[in-house]
């Protein structure tokens, strides 16, 4: 089933760009597939036009990235984070 997608690739830009500014950290959650998913804290270190790198904090080393296109399909999520 295809899910309905309400989000554009700019406004999901736009979105992790603000969260870069302000310098604050998100909940992440990446689904591996299967029913497997992970989930860390961290901070958008740096946005560039196809894709955005992440700082995990806690036990993740190094950075990660995603592109835009993740995000709106649904295969990471990310959120703000509530702490």
């Amino acid at each position: 089933m295809i899910k309905a997608v309400s989000k554009n690739l700019d406004t999901i830009k736009r979105a992790i760009e603000a969260w870069q500014n302000q310098n604050a950290a998100v909940d992440v959650k990446v689904n591996l597939g299967r029913n497997k998913f992970v989930t860390y804290k961290a901070k958008v270190s740096k946005v560039y036009p196809a894709l955005f790198t992440l700082s995990p904090f806690g036990e993740f080393k190094g950075k990660t990235s995603f592109s835009y296109a993740e995000v709106m399909c649904g295969a990471v999520v990310l959120s703000a984070d509530k702490s």
